[in-house]
C-alpha cells in the first residue's frame, strides 16, 4: 500500500485471520488487523538475524502520522546497532527495588553483615526505603529520586544517611549482579546530612553518683541482679553494649583475666579484665542452666534489653543525658586522663583503625597541659617571684 491514511485504516474489513498491510514508502511500517476487527500499527525489522516486531499502538489512539513517525524513530535507532524492541522487554521485566531488596536480603544481609547490623538494615528498609521507592524498577530509579527520598527524611538526617548507606550498598551490589549498568550508582554525588558526633563523659562526681545508685537498686532487690552487673561491666571494660549482653560465661577466662570474644563489631577479638571487672564476674551469681553472663528472666535466655533498666537508673543519678554507649566513652577519656597512649587505648577498645581511636586524640592534650602548669610553676618559684608580684614592685 502506497501510504496508510485514516480513510484507507477505516475502510479495511477483518478476515478470519489476522494479516498485516504494509506501507510502502517506508520498509517495516504497517498496520496490523485482527479478527475481531481490532486494528493496530506495528514496525517490524532485524537486529542482527532475529527478526522483531514492536506494536505501535491501536489506530483508535494513534494518528497515522504518529504511528509513521514512532517507526521512523525505531527504524533510525535499528541502524545505529541498536534493539528497541529489545530494550523495551527488557524495561517491563527489569526488576523493582522490592525484589532487589528481597536479592539484598538473602544474598547479602543474611550472610555477609551481622544480625545487629542485619536488623537495623531490615528496619530502614520497611519503614522508610520501601514505602518510598519500592515500585520503581532498578534500571529507572534516577539520581532525583534518590535526592527527594533523602531530602524527604530531613528531619531526621541521621536515620536519612543510614538510609542512603543502604541504598547506595544495593545498587552497588544491583550493577554487580547485572542489574544495572555498571557505574550508574545514581547515589553518586548525593551528600549526607552533617552528623553531630556526640562525645558526652562522665565526670568523677557523676561517675561516684551512677556507683550510689548501682549500690541502692541492688540492695532493694528490686531490679534485676543481672542488669546491675551489666551496668558495672560497661563502665569498667569500656565493651560494646552487645558485646556484653551476649557474653557467654564459656567466653569468660578468669585465670587469664580475659574476656575471648567469638564475635564482635570487628570480629573476633579478646577483652583484657582489669582486677575489678574480673572480681565483679568471679563474684558473680551464675543462673544453672543459663549460659549467658547477663541473664535474663526466661530459662536459658539472656537480658534482651538493658535501656529501661539504663533509664531509671540514670534519671535516679540525675544523669539523664548520658546514653550506655557513653560509658565507653567515660573508660577512654579515663583512660587517656590516667596517662595510656592511644595506640594502648585502641587495643582496649578493640579498635581496628587508628583513626577511630583519633577521636580521643584532644583529650590526651590536658595531662600534658597540666604538667607543663606544674614545671613553669616550679621554674617560677625557683626564680623567686611570681609576675604578678614582679609587676607590683615596679
Amino acid at each position: 500500500m502506497p501510504k496508510l491514511t485514516k480513510r484507507t485504516v477505516d475502510a479495511i474489513e477483518p478476515q478470519a485471520t489476522e494479516f498485516f498491510i504494509w506501507e510502502e514508502s517506508i520498509p517495516g511500517f504497517g498496520l496490523r488487523v485482527m479478527p475481531s476487527g481490532r486494528k493496530s500499527f506495528v514496525v517490524q525489522y532485524r537486529a542482527g538475524r532475529r527478526p522483531r516486531r514492536m506494536s505501535l499502538g491501536p489506530s483508535t489512539v494513534l494518528t497515522c502520522d504518529q504511528a509513521r513517525t514512532r517507526a521512523i524513530t525505531i527504524i533510525a535507532a535499528v541502524k545505529n546497532g541498536e534493539d528497541p524492541a529489545a530494550d523495551r522487554a527488557a524495561k517491563r521485566n527489569a526488576a523493582t527495588i522490592k525484589e532487589l531488596a528481597e536479592r539484598f536480603d538473602k544474598e547479602h544481609i543474611a550472610i555477609r553483615v551481622k544480625a545487629s547490623t542485619g536488623k537495623e538494615y531490615r528496619r530502614n528498609l520497611q519503614r522508610f526505603i520501601l514505602p518510598a521507592l519500592g515500585q520503581l524498577t532498578v534500571t529507572g530509579v534516577t539520581r532525583a529520586d534518590v535526592a527527594k527520598f533523602h531530602h524527604d527524611l530531613r528531619h531526621i538526617p541521621y536515620q536519612a544517611n543510614r538510609c542512603l548507606e543502604v541504598v547506595s550498598k544495593m545498587f552497588s551490589l544491583a550493577e554487580m549482579w547485572g542489574l544495572r549498568p555498571d557505574g550508574t550508582n545514581p547515589l553518586k554525588h548525593i551528600r549526607k546530612y552533617p552528623e553531630e558526633k556526640r562525645e558526652r563523659f562522665l565526670s568523677a562526681a557523676e561517675l561516684r553518683r551512677i556507683g550510689e545508685v548501682l549500690r541502692e537498686m541492688e540492695a532493694e532487690g528490686i531490679e534485676l541482679p543481672s542488669a546491675v552487673l551489666a551496668a558495672r561491666l560497661l563502665i569498667l571494660t569500656g565493651c560494646r553494649l552487645n558485646e556484653i549482653m551476649t557474653l557467654k560465661w564459656a567466653c569468660v577466662d578468669l585465670a587469664e583475666r580475659v574476656l575471648r570474644l567469638p564475635d564482635s563489631k570487628t570480629g573476633a577479638k579478646v577483652v583484657h579484665l582489669g582486677q575489678p571487672a574480673a572480681e565483679l564476674l568471679r563474684d558473680a551469681q551464675r543462673v544453672d542452666g543459663n549460659p549467658w553472663v547477663i541473664a535474663g528472666t526466661l530459662p536459658g535466655k539472656p537480658l534482651s534489653d538493658l535501656q529501661p533498666f539504663w533509664q531509671r537508673a540514670r534519671a535516679r543519678a540525675g544523669v539523664k543525658d548520658v546514653r550506655i554507649h557513653d560509658l565507653r566513652h567515660t573508660f577512654a577519656s579515663t583512660a587517656v586522663a590516667s596517662g595510656q597512649g592511644l595506640p594502648m587505648i585502641g587495643k582496649l577498645l578493640g579498635h581496628t583503625q587508628v583513626q577511630t581511636t583519633a577521636r580521643y586524640a584532644h583529650l590526651a592534650a590536658e595531662p600534658v597541659r597540666m604538667a607543663a602548669d606544674a614545671v613553669a610553676q616550679s621554674l617560677q618559684q625557683s626564680m623567686g617571684s611570681s609576675r604578678a608580684s614582679a609587676l607590683v614592685s615596679d
